[in-house]
């Protein structure tokens, strides 16, 4: 959704797109149906094609992570799925989440 709501991917019209290409996530209390989650989430590292994130997932209401994880994003051309380089504005954008 971050992507979304900042105009960085637009499945449609876009010739680039971003594909996860890593993902790893460690659990430290049991989550389960109905659990209502907050979700944080930041960059950890900016590549020239792609993006590191981590995440912490909280139980609505609680200050401890109940699991913590991460993913990697590649910016591909749809077509080929050849990584691309990461613009100067997408990058900008991708920094105001950056630790």
């Amino acid at each position: 959704s971050f992507l979304l709501e900042h105009n960085l991917l637009n499945f449609r019209a876009s010739e680039l797109i971003y594909l996860v290409v890593e993902t790893g996530c460690s659990y430290f209390a049991e989550l389960a149906y109905p659990d209502k989650l907050k979700v944080g989430l930041r960059v950890a590292r900016l590549g020239n094609s792609s993006v590191t994130y981590k995440t912490g997932l909280f139980r609505d209401g609680e200050t401890q992570a109940a699991a913590a994880g991460h993913f990697v994003h590649v910016l591909v051309d749809k077509e080929s799925r050849k990584p691309t380089a990461i613009d100067e504005v997408s990058r900008a954008t991708f920094r105001t989440i950056m630790s």
